[in-house]
């Protein structure tokens, strides 16, 4: 990875996007592994459905981790000074998400050159299921 420099980032910038598989079972029941969310609604179908849902669909954090992958595919993780995120849509099965990330906001403060980067995940029928806001150190 080539590092980003401050005076080469411009407000309107966009991130390289990332695109991942479509959400299978399998996906599920590895993240329940790896995060320890183990919550049933995510890996059970039967469970799923008697809370009302149509299947099982994918833990909030995973679409939130795409988006950690993004912001550090573009600058390496120690830059990274704060993640703040919003969930706005469930991920459901054979959703095809892709991570998507814009320059919104350039300053310094306290000695340090920082980039405002706005993130989204959304699927392939362009709803949005995450936003978010990174600081990142330049």
């Amino acid at each position: 990875m080539e590092p980003i420099a401050y005076n080469t980032v411009t407000v309107g910038d966009a991130l390289p996007p990332l695109t991942l598989p479509p959400v299978t079972r399998t996906m599920l029941a590895l993240f329940a592994g790896a995060s320890g969310d183990h919550n049933p609604i995510h890996i059970d179908t039967d469970y799923a459905r008697k809370a009302g849902m149509p299947d099982v669909f994918a833990q909030g954090m995973l679409p939130a981790a795409y988006l950690g992958r993004l912001i550090t595919n573009w600058a390496p993780q120690q830059k990274l000074r704060s993640f703040n995120m919003r969930f706005t849509g469930i991920t459901h099965l054979g959703h095809q998400l892709t991570c998507r990330g814009r320059v919104a906001e350039k300053l310094e403060r306290d000695g340090q050159r920082l980039v405002k980067i706005d993130v989204q995940a959304l699927n392939q029928h362009g709803e949005t299921k995450v936003t978010g806001e990174a600081w990142i150190a330049l």
